[in-house]
């Protein structure tokens, strides 16, 4: 029984939305927006991996600032943090594949092991890294730096995929694609952790955005759409706008 007075337990709604279809749909739609936004600022304009990287992580750290000092979910300033984390991800495995020459296995690699440890002191820490329990500061923090690695891990995952293993863009959409249904049917069908099948999902997705932008905006001679790459990211700009406001999503309910 919860003894908490109801403006305290209002209070410890957590600041991250409840885990829905429509919460994937603008995963996915956000992590693809950060791979042609990353592009278009580190490529098209000319930026540079290192500054367009230096760039997107002030966003970042300006939106988590914002997140944590807000005092209920706000779906935009999430979802906002959500993209500038992907398009920081993508120049930052592109810095370290093309600027320091690790290769995307080496950054792989490296990203895994940083992202387990991220996870492992998170659940040292607190006790758990579900993410209904992301209600305080302390779990915000554990909360975001987790999806930061995630982010990054999975465009050198989809990179890799896609180039260094020779599967194609259009290979990587299907393998990360059924790598999701498996997902998905194991939380349907299965007693498997739902959280560990949480994190699973939310890592995939970042790959499969990470293919299926290159898809959209690397030239038809790569295997792309050659599509520019700044329309491509009003677009899914524009679409995952209209899931925003056509779809309001809820603070998922903090476990006490």
């Amino acid at each position: 029984m919860n003894d908490a007075p109801p403006d305290l337990r209002h209070s410890r709604l957590s600041k991250v939305p409840e885990v829905t279809l429509i919460f994937w749909v603008i995963k996915v739609l956000a992590t693809t927006l950060g791979e042609t936004g990353g592009d278009s600022v580190s490529m098209s304009m000319n930026l540079g991996y290192l500054l367009s990287t230096g760039i997107f992580a002030a966003i970042f750290a300006l939106a988590v600032g914002a997140q944590i000092r807000a005092s209920r979910f706000h779906a935009l300033l999430y979802w906002v943090t959500i993209i500038a984390t992907t398009a920081v991800g993508t120049t930052l495995a592109d810095f370290a594949d093309r600027s320091l020459g690790i290769g995307y296995s080496g950054g792989t690699t490296i990203l895994l092991a940083l992202l387990a440890a991220s996870l492992f002191t998170w659940h040292r820490t607190l006790g758990t890294v579900a993410v209904d329990t992301v209600s305080s500061p302390k779990a915000e923090i554990f909360y975001w730096v987790t999806i930061m690695f995630s982010q990054t891990l999975g465009t050198a995952l989809g990179d890799w995929t896609a180039d260094t293993a020779g599967v194609g863009y259009g290979g990587g959409v299907l393998v990360f694609g059924a790598a999701l249904v498996l997902v998905a049917a194991a939380y349907f069908w299965t007693r498997i952790s739902r959280t560990a099948l949480f994190w699973t999902a939310f890592i995939l997705t970042r790959p499969l955005g990470a293919v299926v932008g290159d898809f959209l905006d690397k030239p038809t001679s790569d295997g792309g759409l050659a599509l520019s790459r700044f329309a491509a990211s009003g677009t899914l700009l524009a679409l995952i706008l209209v899931c925003i406001f056509t779809f309001p999503q809820r603070a998922a309910k903090a476990a006490h």
